[in-house]
């Protein structure tokens, strides 16, 4: 299975940080935070890495450059003519280089979740989205549970089967109705992870969680 990583965001929210920096470059825990992604992918198995980049996406090709020295093989899927095409857009211009079923991670999160090289989809399902607890940013949660009365929050991470986005016609386009659309159809199920995870969607929580990460060292 092959993984992609979304690093095509503008890090608004992240501002004056991002000013001339990318999001996916900001340093945590004394690394980048997509360099703790392409770490753990690949200590869970995974070989091959695809980034998309818009946002000032030279300075992440440049700083990671084809993956050799980190042991993994990366391919860049470059927004930056078109400016970020949105998570669904994304992932369907990069679909050619993905597997038949792949790993989708947001590159703005931080978390110690076990990535599954060898997961597959059943035939009745075409998506798996991994939930977390609802953060105070986000308390009224994003999806259901299966079975479960109370909604989750989507912690930016999914396995996908490429059927999902075979019909998508090129251009910018949000993840959600996609999304929407398999719940309704019931071919897309759930996953609630409990262990550490993190959104990093402005300065104080990117502080936060270095702090965090400086007293369990």
């Amino acid at each position: 299975m092959k993984a992609m990583i979304l690093a095509a965001g503008l890090g608004s929210r992240m501002r004056p940080l991002t000013n001339h920096t990318p999001k996916p470059l900001l340093e945590v825990g004394g690394k980048p935070l997509i360099m703790w992604h392409i770490e753990r992918l690949k200590e869970a198995g995974f070989t091959e890495i695809i980034i998309n980049v818009a946002y000032l996406g030279e300075q992440i090709i440049a700083y990671l450059g084809d993956g050799s020295q980190y042991g993994v093989s990366i391919e860049f899927s470059d927004e930056q003519n078109e400016g970020a095409l949105e998570t669904a857009g994304g992932i369907l211009k990069a679909l050619p280089h993905l597997s038949e079923t792949f790993l989708v991670v947001n590159g703005d999160i931080w978390t110690d979740y076990k990535f599954e090289k060898d997961f597959q989809l059943s035939k009745n399902n075409i998506a798996k989205l991994i939930l977390v607890n609802n953060p105070k940013h986000n308390l009224k949660g994003d999806f259901y549970l299966s079975n479960d009365k109370d909604k989750y929050t989507f912690s930016g991470i999914g396995y996908y089967s490429k059927k999902m986005f075979e019909e998508l016609t090129y251009g910018k386009q949000a993840l959600a109705p996609l999304l929407f659309d398999a719940i309704k159809k019931e071919v897309l199920i759930t996953e609630l992870y409990t262990g550490s995870w993190h959104d990093i969607g402005t300065p104080q929580r990117l502080e936060a969680l270095g702090n965090l990460l400086i007293k369990n060292v």
